[in-house]
């Protein structure tokens, strides 16, 4: 099984995992839905990557970050739930399960699984999204939509969707349900690699808000700010997000 076909096993068989501790726990408080989805997924990816490529380096949300991945050639960056507020709401379905593949300076392969969806977008063929619609779709957080993300949706003279998860975000930008995804104000590399991978594959603009690289297994693992849009959108984006 090559690394491709590993990062969209992985994210298809904890999202699985996540649908059944969703059902276990249906009656439960909705934070002890989060921490068990957390550990339950965190734990499963640990031992499959463990099994599979047991020589990589592993950097997860819920993990302890060992610094030997700094060294490492080959580091799996993971999230075994994206979105646990979504997760925690049953009937939501904007929350992902990310697996993403870091080797020598390039994410080289990458999922996201959106569990409730039935889908798993993966590396390395995803395919481009439909034609846009006039009125670009800027997709934002459903509780917490970035100043920076209103000023695009104002220059472009577009409209706003709301979602959950970062993975479901730019998920739904591959998947042509939105044009524009937006971040600035604190993510970590987990929430961004194996999307950003995906869209790549989909051949979709990725950058910093300042039209920089996207680079991952740094020492600090923050990279607070990030676009994934529709190529012939980023021009005008980046004259917003770049001054």
């Amino acid at each position: 099984m090559n690394d491709h076909e590993l990062a969209a096993r992985l994210a298809t068989e904890a999202g699985e995992l996540l649908l059944a501790v969703r059902g276990e726990l249906a009656h439960a408080e909705p934070q002890e839905r989060k921490d068990e989805g957390d550990r339950r997924s965190h734990d499963f990816l640990m031992e499959a990557l463990s099994a599979r490529r047991p020589a990589d380096a592993v950097l997860s949300e819920e993990g302890v970050d060992d610094p030997v991945r700094l060294a490492a050639e080959r580091v799996w960056i993971v999230d075994p739930l994206d979105g646990t507020r979504e997760f925690s709401e049953l009937g939501r379905s904007d929350w992902a399960v990310h697996v993403a593949l870091w080797q020598a300076g390039e994410l080289v392969a990458g999922a996201v699984a959106l569990p409730a969806q039935g889908v798993t977008l993966a590396t390395p063929t995803v395919a481009a999204p439909p034609v846009a619609p006039e009125s670009p779709r800027i997709v934002v957080s459903r509780t917490r939509p970035p100043a920076i993300a209103l000023q695009v949706r104002d220059a472009l003279g577009g409209t706003l969707v709301e979602m959950g998860s970062a993975g479901a975000k730019v998920a739904s930008v591959v998947q042509g349900r939105s044009d524009v995804y937006v971040h600035a104000g604190g993510q970590y590399e987990w929430d961004s690699a194996a999307p950003v991978a995906v869209a790549r594959a989909a051949g979709l603009h990725t950058s910093r808000i300042d039209g920089s690289p996207l680079v991952y297994n740094q020492r600090d693992s923050l990279l607070p700010d990030l676009i994934v849009c529709r190529p012939e959108l980023a021009e005008a984006v980046l004259a917003v997000t770049a001054r």
